[in-house]
């Protein structure tokens, strides 16, 4: 078992990895870090990997969690992020699932559909939603 974060490169994604960070230390497992880009190559794969590694190993060292096993599952998924998501997730025999959401208008929502809507709706585990506060 494992906590699964859906982590992008944001504010909301910093709050999402320390929730999940949280989680994971509360249930005693590791964390596995999903981050769906659309396309991969060795060199951008390369880049995505030092980059992300090195924004979570920052986000937990802040909020103390410096010693806590976790993963990243770099994966492309240019037709449906939330269904690459869920894929991995269960995948990593993901536990519970952190989200980040931002605010969106009521036309935002209905012209673009939301992945953190469908993860909420088709996830097969708990969804713990983080939004920022601003």
């Amino acid at each position: 078992m494992s906590v699964a974060v859906a982590h992008k490169v944001s504010t909301t994604g910093s709050l999402a990895l320390r929730q999940a960070a949280h989680e994971a230390r509360l249930r005693q497992t590791d964390l596995a870090v999903i981050h769906v880009v659309e396309s991969l190559d060795l060199d951008i794969g390369a880049a995505h990997r030092a980059g992300i590694s090195d924004e979570v190993t920052q986000v937990l060292k802040e909020a103390e969690f410096s010693g806590l096993t976790w993963n990243l599952h770099l994966v492309t998924g240019t037709q449906d992020v939330a269904d690459t998501v869920l894929r991995v997730a269960s995948e990593v025999n993901a536990e519970i699932l952190v989200i980040g959401a931002r605010r969106r208008s009521p036309v935002g929502k209905f012209l673009l559909g939301s992945v953190a809507q469908t993860l909420i709706l088709d996830a097969d585990v708990p969804v713990v939603v983080v939004k920022n506060r601003g």
